[in-house]
């Protein structure tokens, strides 16, 4: 945000604006110290049943999260919008995020791990998540396209980190142009289409419907949380990209 941030430690009060980040969070065992997290960071469980929500990702509600007297807000570029996050910024440092890659996490959970005290903690689960990508038994390139929404038919283009994650897996993302390019972007022969659980959660019928539209390519359902959640559910995701691998064949 072109600006320095100054935070004093130790963290003790931490609203999370991002999903992602709030899981990772849980597994740094900062369970005290989280008070304040969106409607969507549903995952743990127990956190989104039991503590605060303060909006959600795009319109967290300033007298919530004042109440909660953070001394630390996390966001992300592309989860939260900018003037929610302006907002925001005099009540306490806010921590923003911006990933694209794999290393972008990797970066992201090391720095945050230093911020809240938990370094350690960070960099035995990066090394754990990268030692799961390397084990990845990847199949010979096919070219892919990955669908977030629909009405339009919208794409993840090749600037994003579904796009990433979509190589860690042998894919070759057809869908250019834009970071969010729409369908009647692309002209080229596909060989697997896949249709996200989030942010638009796709069904049989939106299968059945893309798989006239592309009758020859692969269509198939997937778990959009291991595509795009970028904290330690990265710890899960490679397992279930070997099983997707397995099932295209």
């Amino acid at each position: 945000m072109g600006r320095e941030l100054e935070i004093k430690t130790p963290v003790r009060r931490i609203v999370s604006l991002v999903p992602s980040q709030t899981e990772f969070l849980y597994h740094l065992g900062l369970d005290a110290e989280v008070v304040g997290i969106t409607k969507f960071c549903v995952h743990p469980k127990e956190w989104f049943r039991n503590k605060t929500r303060v909006g959600g990702t795009k319109n967290a509600k300033y007298s919530r999260v004042a109440e909660l007297k953070p001394d630390l807000i996390i966001g992300n570029k592309e989860e939260n919008d900018q003037t929610n996050i302006d907002e925001l910024k005099d009540l306490a440092p806010i921590w923003m995020s911006d990933i694209k890659t794999l290393k972008d996490a990797f970066d992201m959970m090391i720095e945050l791990g230093k911020i809240v005290g938990k370094e350690e903690q960070a960099k035995i689960m990066v090394e754990q998540i990268q030692g799961e990508f390397d084990r990845l038994a990847l199949q010979p390139k096919k070219s892919a396209l990955y669908f977030i929404w629909k009405d339009p038919w919208m794409l993840a283009g090749t600037d994003t980190f579904i796009s990433d994650m979509l190589q860690k897996c042998g894919f070759k993302n057809r869908a250019s142009g834009s970071r969010y390019p729409l369908l009647d972007e692309v002209n080229v022969e596909i060989d697997v289409i896949l249709l996200s659980s989030e942010p638009y959660p796709f069904k049989e019928q939106d299968l059945n419907e893309m798989q006239l539209k592309f009758p020859n390519a692969k269509v198939l359902l997937v778990d959009g949380e291991m595509f795009s959640w970028y904290g330690s559910r990265l710890l899960k995701a490679p397992d279930y990209f070997q099983q997707l691998l397995t099932s295209i064949g």
